[in-house]
């Protein structure tokens, strides 16, 4: 089989789309995420270069997570194509946690735990489906080698970042939070996974990578600043210690205590946001999710 764009992305799709891992676990087994976003990079592709400057050098490039999987294998950059998806968050959660002031609601936990470990199988089973084609690949976020790291310049760091590679695949842009802005919003999650297979890379249709940000772009916005309860986003940015304190800390011990689910994530600055759901528009600085 020819393998093609649009037969990776039915994969996904249709994984999604069909699985029943894709849930909540909740009383209704409601879905933990919308249809995804697929987009593709090249391993060549001189940001994985710039990444490993401006992040550190123990940032991997495509390659060399490529060659940590498979010893020996060695391919030239532009024989990799980094898959990357969005998996958006369903409009029941995000408006459950629109409501939220200070600590998230259950379906945010429930989909950062439960819809993360979906995330994971979804890495696998792509990976495991082209390795079935005689495609070695590999999900970086999952690889026994991956490990948090710290960046002289941004501390708490990774080997692999997929916010990184979806900017990278075309998908989107950074915000002041850090998060990622794609055309279905900021409250998602992604994933990827490096293949040794040449496809076409997605075009990217922004050149700085603050584009879709209306505080970067238009000086306006700020929503995310009054969402953030403890203060860890302001003009200047997002003060990551403060933000995996509060998490690892407060966050923590509420959702264990309260739903009985061990979850590190608030996310209360990926909504009732102009960018909770889409690219924002000028106009839209003023408003909040939609």
């Amino acid at each position: 089989m020819e393998l093609s764009a649009a037969i990776i992305e039915g994969l996904i799709m249709d994984y999604v789309r069909t699985s029943p891992d894709n849930a909540l676990k909740n009383d209704s087994n409601d879905r933990a995420w919308g249809d995804p976003l697929v987009g593709y990079a090249r391993g060549d592709d001189p940001l994985f270069l710039f990444y490993k400057r401006d992040i550190g050098p123990f940032f991997w490039t495509p390659g060399e997570i490529f060659s940590l999987t498979f010893p020996g294998s060695d391919p030239a950059p532009e024989e990799l194509t980094v898959i990357s998806w969005v998996l958006p968050q369903t409009e029941a959660t995000k408006a459950d946690n629109r409501k939220r002031r200070d600590l998230p609601a259950e379906r945010w936990v429930r989909s950062r735990n439960y819809g993360e470990a979906f995330n994971a199988k979804l890495a696998r089973h792509l990976a495991a489906s082209l390795r079935g084609e005689g495609i070695d690949s590999v999900a970086p976020g999952l690889s026994p080698h991956w490990a948090w790291q710290t960046s002289e310049r941004y501390g708490f760091s990774s080997n692999w970042s997929e916010r990184h590679a979806a900017h990278t695949a075309g998908l989107g842009t950074f915000s002041l939070c850090d998060g990622l802005i794609t055309p279905k919003g900021k409250a998602m999650r992604c994933g990827s996974v490096v293949a040794k297979v040449a496809l076409s890379p997605t075009p990217r249709p922004y050149d700085d990578y603050r584009a879709y940000c209306l505080f970067y772009s238009q000086g306006k916005c700020k929503k995310c600043i009054s969402r953030c309860p403890v203060g860890a986003i302001s003009e200047a940015g997002h003060d990551k210690e403060r933000c995996r304190k509060y998490l690892f800390e407060t966050v923590a011990a509420y959702t264990k205590t309260t739903f009985g689910i061990e979850s590190y994530s608030c996310g209360l600055c990926q909504t009732k946001v102009p960018c909770e759901s889409s690219i924002p528009a000028k106009e839209d600085a003023a408003g909040e999710g939609r």
